[in-house]
């Protein structure tokens, strides 16, 4: 007999249809108007060849071999292994590292989105574990927006997610708006998700409703779908990584036209004096002017004259996408997107002025905020060593080099064991062939994986966990204001336990279970951080009891309302009352902090960089592609690529790679080939899209196919699969963030004309008992 149950994921929340135990489909929810086809893929997965089913050790390992620069992982076969035999490897290694060379040691940084749920949270399962057994050196900041978190503290004051409430939403923007200017487009296919979980997907309707309230849309990217179609929105292909040099074409315009707003830029902003020394060439004798823009962005002079007008004459916004600063200098046109805003006049008015990635998930724009909700309770971590999060192979590479970080000097701690929960640095990692060569430095790689994917292959333990679909626990989205339950669909697969109950049997060993426990079982967590959160709103939330919202699925939690702390619109009323929480309370177009840092690769006011791969670049003589790794449509980064719905985007087993008609007909490229995509670091193989909503002389292929290199272990090998990495530079934008660079690649693609290898991304590797 059938039965529907309640399933939230990151990519919305569902109905999952059981008979006997057994999934039978996964279906959209009623009252979802615009629900991700990524869930209904997730039947395919849930219990393909590529699950782990039981405790795996690699077998050099367990025998004993050398294991520090141990050049077998990612090529060696599996010992599978009891529970008990697991856990006592996994505790005796805990102890031997930290006692040989010390807690920092251990690195617990572990980087992803795990799945949905308030208590079976990944990676405050992983660090609550390591935090109470004497700490681990960790990761700060995302792979999806390390620069922009580290340079709008400086520019605007806040927390470094602070702005996501601090500017328009959707419903203030279809009110109040004329005129949108999306730099980095906005993909519709990103809105799919919200981490946390997700009630209904709403930013689709809300775009229609600001396009039918009549606002024009500018879509500045060298994607034209990165716009939805009923936008009707304006395509500027400007070149990629050239942002920043349109933006200052755009400004000087402004300047020179006495367009801008003077007013709010004297009352409001510092630093806009010698900023306007930087613009005019005073500084450096370089006029960054239309005409200099146009030659450097291939937007025309014309096009970027009237796009400053319009800005200065119709009540605008200035988006900014997350893209385009992952990328060399990603800081700059997050921090030059600040001022165009601020000197176009609309800064702090209803509607208008200055945001950062709408549409990236569907939180962005939709809610300012929610109350917050109970989680799995975090420790204080002992230790008070960390790394930027994308720097963990110079780590490995280089342990005791001493790098900049936004203001300080770090000093990379050698990490003996590395424990990875909830994430997959074989998908997010640039250069990929060079992380192979920093995997292999550490004595143990530990990994909680459900299945065999790259990750996996190329630890030393792996331990088996159970899906969000085979445990219990419920949702609460990132400003999305519901809260979804979570029941088990079905019994964990195989041997599957857990990513608690994992760390309960080590922490039992390690002699600190009941601390890490709480002496609760993982239904009484999950009861009580549901009635922790009822207590903390009190009455006028109204949430129901725990068994009721059990039994209904869906609890609304009541809306936030401004103004919020650091709102541009208190500032535009009043700076003296209403200051920002930078040094000088205000928008600071030059920051005097950035500028005493002395760093020659990011100076106290926003500036253009060249980038170090870009097509103005010497390189692309070579390389005449740039490569573009965005987000995918058909997963979440690269969760679920073996689901139905990922697994039906790809062209013979490869993911599709899109290539203008013009750059493929002079490479003798057909729709449905399979390509070879190549440069320096590496080459993957993937299937030909052709379109032009890709300007010429850019590809792009998205990120999150599983990395399935031809010879594992041997850096350079060919991908068969399509994973974008193993072309990408493993190099931070620059000294002040340490962020990646990943959109700062240039490839070439050519006819794939050799024999085409079977794909083994979704197999597991050589298993012995």
């Amino acid at each position: 007999m059938e039965r529907r149950m309640s399933v939230a994921t990151h990519w919305g929340s569902f109905v999952a249809v059981v008979d006997s135990g057994r999934l039978v489909r996964i279906e959209a929810r009623d009252d979802d108007p615009a629900p991700s086809p990524i869930g209904p893929g997730m039947v395919t997965a849930a219990d393909d060849s590529a699950r782990v089913l039981r405790p795996a050790v690699r077998k050099g390992w367990l025998n004993g071999l050398p294991r520090a620069h141990d050049t077998a992982r990612g090529t060696d076969a599996f010992v599978e292994v009891s529970w008990d035999d697991a856990i006592t490897l996994v505790s005796d290694e805990l102890r031997r590292v930290r006692a040989q060379h010390g807690d920092s040691a251990v690195f617990g940084g572990s980087y992803g989105w795990a799945s949905a749920g308030a208590f079976h949270n990944a990676q405050g399962q992983l660090h609550r574990f390591l935090a109470l057994g004497g700490g681990y050196t960790d990761s700060r900041n995302t792979y999806s927006t390390a620069a922009l978190e580290v340079i709008l503290p400086h520019v605007i004051g806040g927390a470094p997610w602070s702005y996501q409430s601090r500017m328009p939403m959707w419903e203030e923007i279809a009110e109040n708006c004329e005129l949108v200017v999306a730099f980095g487009g906005l993909a519709l296919k990103n809105s799919q998700i919200n981490p946390g979980g997700l009630a209904r997907h709403q930013t689709q309707d809300l775009q229609r409703k600001c396009r039918a309230a009549g606002v024009r849309f500018v879509n500045v990217s060298p994607i034209r779908s990165d716009t939805a179609g009923f936008l009707n929105a304006e395509w500027l292909p400007a070149i990629p990584n050239t942002d920043t040099a349109l933006m200052l074409g755009i400004a000087h315009t402004m300047l020179v036209n006495g367009w801008h707003d003077e007013d709010f830029l004297r009352r409001c902003c510092v630093g806009f004096d010698r900023f306007a020394s930087y613009l005019t060439g005073e500084l450096d004798g370089v006029v960054k002017d239309a005409a200099w823009a146009a030659e450097i962005s291939g937007i025309s002079r014309d096009v970027i004259i009237d796009l400053a007008r319009r800005l200065t004459t119709q009540r605008s916004l200035i988006m900014v996408n997350y893209a385009i600063q992952r990328a060399d200098h990603g800081e700059q046109p997050i921090w030059m997107s600040v001022v165009l805003a601020a000197m176009a006049g609309s800064m702090g008015r209803p509607g208008c002025g200055w945001g950062a990635g709408y549409a990236t998930m569907d939180a962005t724009g939709v809610a300012p905020g929610r109350p917050s909700v109970a989680s799995i309770p975090r420790v204080p971590n002992p230790v008070a060593d960390f790394i930027p999060v994308a720097r963990i192979a110079d780590t490995l590479l280089h342990p005791g080099k001493t790098i900049d970080y936004d203001g300080q000097r770090l000093t990379l701690p050698e990490l003996r064991l590395i424990y990875w929960c909830g994430g997959n640095p074989f998908h997010h990692h640039q250069d990929l062939h060079r992380l192979t060569r920093a995997w292999q430095m550490p004595d143990t790689v530990v990994v909680h994986e459900a299945w065999w994917n790259t990750t996996a292959k190329f630890a030393d333990i792996v331990l088996p966990v159970a899906t969000s679909l085979e445990r219990d626990d419920f949702a609460a989205g990132f400003s999305d204001p519901h809260l979804v339950a979570m029941p088990k669909v079905r019994e964990p697969e195989g041997e599957s336990r857990t990513d608690h109950q994992l760390f309960a049997a080590l922490a039992s060993r390690l002699g600190y279970e009941q601390e890490f426990t709480q002496s609760r079982s993982e239904s009484e967590w999950v009861r009580h951080l549901y009635e922790q959160t009822r207590a903390s709103l009190g009455d006028d939330a109204a949430l129901p009891g725990f068994d009721d919202f059990w039994r209904s699925s869906t609890a609304e939690l009541p809306t936030l309302s401004g103004p919020f702390p650091g709102s541009f619109e208190a500032l535009r009323a009043d700076p003296q009352r209403f200051p920002l929480t930078t040094p000088s309370g205000r928008i600071e177009i030059f920051s005097e902090k950035i500028d005493s840092f002395g760093y020659d690769d990011c100076v106290g006011h926003p500036t253009w960089f060249q980038p170090v791969e870009w097509l103005g670049a010497e390189a692309s003589g070579r390389f005449p592609l740039h490569l573009i790794s965005n987000q995918p449509a058909s997963r979440l980064h690269s969760q679920y690529d073996n689901g139905g719905h990922s697994l039906g985007s790809k062209i013979h087993g490869r993911e599709p790679v899109t290539i203008n008609p013009l750059d493929a007909a002079s490479r003798s490229i057909e729709d449905g080939m399979i390509v070879r995509v190549w440069n320096d670091r590496g080459s993957c193989l993937a299937g030909a899209v052709l379109s032009d909503d890709v300007m010429p002389g850019v590809i792009q292929l998205s990120t999150g196919a599983w990395w399935d290199p031809a010879q594992p272990g041997l850096s350079g090998t060919l991908d068969r699969h399509g994973n974008p990495n193993s072309l990408t530079a493993d190099r931070g934008c620059s000294r002040l963030s340490q962020g990646p660079s990943a959109l700062s690649a240039l490839v070439d693609v050519v006819v794939y004309d050799g024999p085409l290898a079977q794909v083994f991304a979704f197999m597991p590797p050589r298993l012995e008992r």
